[in-house]
């Protein structure tokens, strides 16, 4: 896997002290030398030497961008109607009629060759994909003995849908993928789309695979953020151990110095919580402040990326499972009691 690096340029870091923001020079010097000299450890490496799976990759980019009659495209979507009612979104229209000119629309537009080009340059023939897929899936074997790898398929969608997963079948749609290079990008947030590279697809079904409840069980009855920070632990918590060593900041998708300064002010970010009694408030105004998608955390400090609550989530989870080695990665998956957790995990970053 190859690791996500970025330049390392010293943040601003402010800081909560005594209900005051303050400038705290040691911190952001802490932050400056962490973000430059801490390399990620690798989580646990099975040996899967002796595990092998039977992962399927089927190749469409080249499918859609070749159509030259709506016949044709009729003729493709009947021969993958997932494709067509989930990824493409044939329920969305009012009649096969409307679906097939605006696809057709779609993939005959002159541009629409240009896509093609640049995503075979950033994935070339599919090889590299295929190969992090099956080390992500053999390690889920390992943990999983009778997971069966669903079948892949990789599309060019025109920029409408990223990933569809299911037991069965994983769809990516590689155009979302192709970088801050590409001419074509999804229209979403700056902050959102560092999270569309090559390096994120796998990670991210990973994360689908983590956060699905039949995999990651909960107490539907436990409104409180605590029970949502566990959830989502528990999800990065898995992905990690199927992709070893890939970086934290891939699966979480915060750069690597916001990462670095998640870290090294960990008794920060704990005292907020704290003092703001998050842990089992059930209050949906502090639910959006520490768990919804958002660029920073602005309620913990300046430079505090968002989503906080999640990636404190996962250190809890992670200093649960350090304290608990006897239990196994999918008894851990199957715990729904996010008090029991957070208590037995004892979580407690020192300033």
């Amino acid at each position: 896997m190859r690791l996500f690096t970025l330049a390392c340029i010293p943040p601003v870091v402010r800081v909560l002290t005594n209900h005051k923001t303050l400038l705290q020079l040691h911190i952001v010097i802490l932050f400056f030398l962490t973000s430059c000299g801490d390399k990620e450890k690798c989580e646990f490496v099975p040996d899967t030497k002796n595990i092998s799976i039977n992962l399927q990759l089927e190749q469409l980019q080249d499918s859609l961008p070749a159509i030259t009659t709506r016949q044709q495209l009729v003729n493709f979507f009947t021969r993958y109607p997932v494709l067509r009612d989930f990824v493409f979104g044939r329920p969305s229209y009012p009649n096969d009629s409307v679906f097939i000119n605006e696809l057709y629309a779609r993939f005959t537009n002159p541009h629409i060759d240009s896509l093609l080009v640049a995503t075979k340059k950033v994935f070339g023939n599919g090889t590299e994909l295929q190969a992090e897929f099956n080390q992500a899936f053999t390690n889920l074997k390992y943990y999983y003995p009778d997971f069966q790898p669903p079948k892949i398929q990789t599309i060019i969608t025109g920029l409408q849908t990223d990933l569809f997963v299911t037991d069965t079948l994983i769809v990516v749609g590689l155009d979302y993928y192709l970088g801050k290079g590409a001419a074509y990008r999804p229209n979403m947030y700056e902050y959102m789309l560092r999270r569309y590279e090559k390096n994120f697809i796998v990670p991210s079904v990973l994360l689908l695979y983590g956060i699905d409840p039949r995999l990651n069980e909960t107490n539907l009855q436990d409104k409180t953020i605590l029970a949502d920070m566990i959830t989502y632990g528990k999800a990065y918590y898995f992905a990690k151990h199927m992709l070893p060593c890939t970086p934290d900041s891939v699966f979480i998708g915060y750069t690597a110095a916001e990462i670095a300064g998640a870290r090294a002010n960990q008794d920060v970010i704990w005292t907020k919580l704290v003092e703001d009694e998050v842990f089992f408030s059930t209050s949906a105004k502090a639910r959006q402040k520490y768990i919804a998608e958002r660029p920073k955390t602005f309620d913990v400090a300046d430079q505090a990326p968002g989503r906080i609550g999640t990636w404190v989530g996962w250190q809890i989870v992670n200093a649960y499972a350090k304290r608990k080695p006897e239990v196994t990665l999918a008894e851990l998956m199957r715990e729904q009691d996010a008090r029991r957790i957070f208590n037995e995990s004892r979580y407690k970053p020192a300033p």
